[in-house]
């Protein structure tokens, strides 16, 4: 085709230029916005999918959640740290090169499972973390390095734009999977389907990934020139690095320590760490969006009202004891803090070319705020003493940053910080109060406290966070009774003393004080299991109920599962599951296959009893359909408290083929029904959802369990 002679064709052609540029711009500018939210997409959806897939191998404690949130933000360091590294020093060509190998490379993982054995040795903790970067520590460490590397990649071709909405698009993709993943995956997808499902789209990923890091070798035809990532330039010093690192450090450790406070100390309500980490994520996005949302002067006194609240709170927890009142509480306090950081961030971010810097300084704040809060917190302090520790470090964080704006300011957030140290004292001081033993692991906080009631007998208790694990007198013979969950005239007590005319073998899945040992008689055998070791000690040292017992016993440690699996059938004459962390449920515990193994290890006739007591959800039901699908009728037999007794209310569901049994129940006892929502399927290792059985919130909290 000739060349455009005259001046008309000369326009028309630069006209028809221009368009294909802007239709290739705006294409351009799609592929990267895709590639950025699928990416924090999946980061998101995988993190409450995988730990769901692990829940099982760790006793189905709540701390497996916190313990991956650390693992997503030591990968999203790595992931920062490898865009930094190799946008500095790997020419343009070479790093897309490197990283279309990498995501090749990464597609080996698929279709994501559980890579090693579920026996592996060590701290829960720490094998948590293993278990996670064998099993998908390359792909999401490339998840994690994307937004950095794409808005890199977009400054590159266009020096002219800002890249960092993109950050804030990643952050709404993020809140998005966060909320999809309880909400519309989990109540309609098995666990299969959903790694199915998250493996094709991490496939799609990867092909528009390649496609961007392709496409970055070289910058844009005809547009501004590229800009020298090699040239030096003026760095931001150490001390508004270190306020980077402060500011995401801050935010990390308060989402983090106010989720395990809501868990630990308001109400241990399943997936109650979503709310937190939704608030944590929008601030994020509002903070980075293109027309920042964030204003100093407003956020300045709102953070400041925050913190005396969240103080205050944590000191008398007497007005945010609803459920209706607690959670929006502490979100909204949440929001103010995490606002205010991350809004200080985004008014500091650096020019462009120091954009991969400033990414790893937020990842590292982000990392060692999570590691602190669940690494070191636990096997450091005997209590949930990080949120005012983080209560502390966040106001300490806002007198430096607003040290600029005149004395009173400074003089203010001085005298606010002194108050905030000395409300924690107060709170760690009154939270010791009547405690006699106090311990923390990564099963959670233990305590034991003495009363005495209203004849002068004193009297001890077993507190897992807020929840009552087993009481005891002092003195005989009031001590020799079973009390709290375990009397007489509960399910899993009638059971005890009306399963057999002999000697009984009698299995126990969760310790607690050893109150169900007080049945044990001359002959009896009773089997506990028990996944928690400073449980044991507790039961052994602070309780008398295994030392006094005329019946042979056994602690077997770890989880109960395994154990049932690894042995042969018990032949027990009845069962009862009662492991309970908290409030929480270990729903592996609650599964066919896991009733398959409590039936195989009952003697013919032997009793099967569920604890299903519960603030927040309705488990007969699920017990309901488990036993029909193993073809066993069951019996749901609630008590009520007696307070002089230390009896507290219960329901029991026993499930058993011993008609002899069951007529003596029906003519001793009164039977509650259970009703079984339309909408619920039976509870399998592959699906379960805890959303399906949750009760209406009460406005006033309830009695433990």
């Amino acid at each position: 085709m000739a060349a455009p002679s005259t001046p008309t064709e000369l326009t028309n052609h630069a006209e028809a230029a221009a368009a294909v540029k802007a239709t290739s711009d705006r294409l351009e500018g799609w592929l990267l916005s895709a590639t950025v939210f699928l990416s924090a997409f999946l980061l998101f959806l995988v993190e409450p999918m995988f730990a769901k897939m692990i829940l099982p191998r760790f006793g189905g404690s709540a701390a497996v959640w916190a313990t991956c949130l650390v693992f997503f933000q030591c990968a999203l360091l790595l992931g920062y740290l490898y865009a930094d590294i190799t946008s500095r020093y790997l020419p343009a060509a070479r790093q897309s090169y490197l990283h279309i190998f990498l995501l090749a490379a990464s597609l080996a993982f698929l279709p994501i499972a559980p890579r090693f054995s579920r026996h592996f040795a060590g701290d829960p903790a720490w094998r948590i973390l293993a278990l996670l970067t064998f099993s998908i520590g390359l792909p999401f460490i490339l998840l994690s390095a994307t937004s950095p590397l794409i808005q890199l990649w977009y400054a590159r071709r266009r020096p002219e734009a800002d890249p960092c909405h993109l950050f804030a698009l990643s952050n709404l993709a993020s809140f998005l999977a966060l909320l999809s993943f309880p909400l519309v995956i989990e109540p309609r997808l098995a666990l299969h389907g959903q790694a199915a499902l998250w493996s094709a789209g991490f496939a799609a990923f990867v092909a528009l990934c390649s496609r961007a890091a392709w496409m970055a070798r070289t910058p844009q035809a005809g547009g501004a020139p590229q800009m020298d990532f090699t040239r030096a330039a003026p760095a931001p010093g150490i001390r508004e690095k270190l306020l980077w690192l402060g500011a995401a450090a801050c935010g990390s450790m308060l989402l983090l320590s106010i989720t395990n406070h809501l868990l630990e100390n308001v109400a241990p309500v399943p997936l109650l760490w979503v709310p937190p980490l939704a608030v944590y994520l929008l601030t994020f996005t509002m903070a980075f969006h293109r027309r920042t949302l964030y204003s100093r002067w407003l956020m300045a006194r709102f953070v400041a009202v925050a913190l005396g609240g969240l103080s205050y709170a944590i000191y008398d927890s007497s007005f945010t004891e609803s459920l209706q009142v607690s959670v929006p509480f502490f979100c909204m306090g949440l929001f103010a803090c995490c606002l205010f950081c991350h809004g200080e961030l985004a008014l500091r971010r650096p020019a462009t070319r120091h954009l991969t810097s400033y990414y790893l300084m937020i990842a590292l704040g982000g990392a060692l705020g999570a590691i602190f809060v669940g690494l070191v917190a636990p096997h450091t302090f005997t209590g949930i003493y990080e949120f005012p520790a983080a209560l502390v470090l966040t106001g300490t964080l806002a007198m430096l940053l607003l040290w600029p704006q005149g004395w009173l300011v400074r003089l203010f957030w001085a005298a606010a910080v002194i108050a905030l140290i000395v409300v924690s004292v107060r709170n760690v001081s009154s939270d010791r109060r009547d405690t006699i033993v106090r311990m923390r692991s990564f099963y959670g906080p233990l305590r034991v406290k003495q009363f005495s009631n209203w004849l002068k007998e004193p009297y001890r208790t077993l507190y897992n966070g807020k929840i009552e694990h087993g009481a005891q007198y002092l003195n005989p013979p009031a001590s020799l009774m079973p009390t709290t969950y375990y009397a007489p005239e509960s399910g899993v007590g009638f059971a005890l003393e009306h399963c057999c005319s002999g000697n009984k073998r009698v299995g126990v899945i969760g310790l607690g004080a050893g109150t169900l040992a007080a049945y044990g008689q001359m002959g009896d055998y009773l089997r506990f299991y028990e996944i928690n070791p400073q449980i044991t000690g507790i039961a052994q040292q602070s309780f008398t109920y295994l030392r006094d017992s005329n019946a042979k016993i056994d602690v077997i440690m770890g989880d109960a599962r395994l154990s049932l699996e690894s042995e042969p059938p018990q032949e027990f004459d009845v069962l009862a599951v009662d492991a309970f962390s908290g409030d929480a449920v270990p729903v592996h515990l609650l599964t066919k296959q896991a009733f398959a193994l409590y039936l195989r290890g009952l003697r013919p006739g032997g009793i099967l009893a569920i604890h299903t007591s519960n603030t927040y959800l309705d488990l007969p039901p699920v017990v309901q359909l488990l036993a029909t699908d193993a073809g066993y009728p069951l019996r749901m037999i609630g008590n009520a408290d007696n307070h002089r007794k230390l009896v507290d209310a219960s329901d029991w569901v026993l499930l058993t083929r011993n008609q002899r049994f069951l007529d003596e129940l029906d003519t001793s006892l009164p039977v509650d029904a259970i009703n079984v929502p339309r909408h619920l399927r039976l509870w399998t290792d592959d699906f379960n959802s805890l959303f399906q059985v949750l009760l209406p919130v009460r406005f006033t909290q309830s009695s433990p369990r």
